[in-house]
């Protein structure tokens, strides 16, 4: 076991393409990290460079407080577990586990010993004789991770493991990830885009944008108090609702126009916000949770603290009705927002266009009988809102 530090780590290609950028994240011995982000933000490539697969640019990368930027792959004490099993067709699902341990030339009684362990902490026992196109994808990866369990490393390094999987395999193999992990205390970096994995597996996640690191933290922190709107969308399913909201003075304290009605800040969020007296008669980005709104024949909350919609959809899921409804407020349209829509492929349920309002998404008490086409109000819980500078899309706190 070892801790894993990238000091400033960057990644720039011959063509120009800056992939990493002063990347600093110090992984504690026997942490689990997942490195999370859309597509092309430079986590797989700073996973690469700590494998020794990409070479450093520059920063300095050190495991077990030793400095490794120029040392071989092999030389660094690391398992990587791929995205493809890369498993050897024509051996037995023994052999490939046992494959690295051969080519180090481990006594036959140990490596045999260590390939049951293996086996039988991923339940391969009785498939150690199988050929890998007899198995499922599910028994697959779990060879591969069998094959970087016996070599007792110091730091597991895995890319998207679970992308080839079915959705209902991903969360089964998901939980025996994490199991195995967490029984060995190796140090693991994990990576992933999606948001999910990140939110159950980790200790902490590293949320990453266009090569920078975006936020780090356990990912309770990352979605309770997210340090950006990016983080804000990225993390959490569905992604959380915004809208454009004027901050005005009443004759109670600070209020938001919203959709030409005024709701009515608690004295606790602006206590924590002083700086938000600063943005009175200007636009911030107010985000809401959907597990934060009510529907309104349900909530006790005053009719300061509502807004009201028109339903587009209803799904029934048993334990909460999700609502998607629309109400003609101002939609926060940056190219955060964009990305985060495309990523999470609700570009086209997502409205950014100012004449159409705005597409918000709710979850309500199972006992709510609102359905497709209903005038609503919805009760929303400003106390748990989140507010943003819509020009810096920082979380305005302090």
């Amino acid at each position: 076991m070892a801790t894993v530090e990238l000091e400033n780590i960057n990644k720039l290609y011959d063509n120009g393409f800056h992939a990493v950028k002063d990347l600093s994240i110090e992984v504690q011995d026997g942490e689990f990290l997942v490195l999370v982000g859309p597509s092309g933000c430079g986590k797989s490539t700073a996973l690469r460079m700590v494998a020794g697969l990409e070479d450093i640019s520059n920063g300095e990368l050190r495991i077990g407080g030793r400095r490794v930027n120029e040392t071989e792959p092999q030389g660094r004490d690391i398992a990587m577990v791929f995205q493809s099993y890369a498993l050897y067709p024509h051996l037995s699902v023994a052999d490939n586990i046992g494959y690295g341990l051969k080519l180090r030339k481990v006594p036959k009684d140990e490596m045999k010993a260590r390939i049951n362990r293996a086996a039988e902490m991923l339940e391969l026992t009785h498939l150690l004789d199988r050929r890998p196109k007899q198995l499922s994808g599910g028994q697959r990866q779990r060879v591969a991770m069998g094959r970087a369990i016996v070599r007792d490393p110091k730091v597991f390094l895995m890319d998207e493991p679970l992308s080839n999987l079915d959705a209902k395999l991903r969360v089964q193999m998901r939980s025996e990830i994490s199991s195995v992990v967490r029984s060995l205390n190796t140090t693991t970096m994990y990576v992933t885009h999606d948001q999910t994995e990140a939110m159950t597996m980790g200790d902490r996640m590293a949320v990453m944008k266009a090569g920078e690191l975006q936020q780090l933290g356990t990912p309770g922190e990352c979605y309770d108090t997210p340090r950006n709107i990016f983080v804000a969308q990225f993390v959490g399913s569905p992604p959380m609702n915004l809208v454009l909201a004027k901050v005005v003075e009443g004759p109670t304290g600070l209020g938001l126009q919203v959709a030409g009605e005024v709701l009515s800040l608690p004295d606790a969020v602006v206590a924590e916000r002083p700086s938000l007296r600063t943005f009175v008669d200007r636009d911030v980005a107010l985000g809401v949770r959907s597990e934060d709104m009510e529907d309104g024949s349900l909530s006790s909350a005053p009719s300061d603290r509502r807004i009201k919609g028109q339903v587009a959809l209803t799904e029934a899921l048993g334990s909460q009705v999700v609502v998607h409804f629309t109400f003609p407020g101002r939609p926060v349209v940056t190219e955060d927002t964009k990305l985060v829509a495309k990523e999470t492929g609700a570009a086209e349920q997502i409205s950014l266009r100012p004449d159409r309002g705005v597409k918000w998404v709710a979850s309500f008490a199972p006992r709510s009988k609102v359905k497709m086409g209903d005038e609503i109000e919805i009760g929303v819980d400003l106390e748990r809102a989140h507010l943003f500078d819509p020009e810096t899309s920082e979380a305005i706190r302090g």
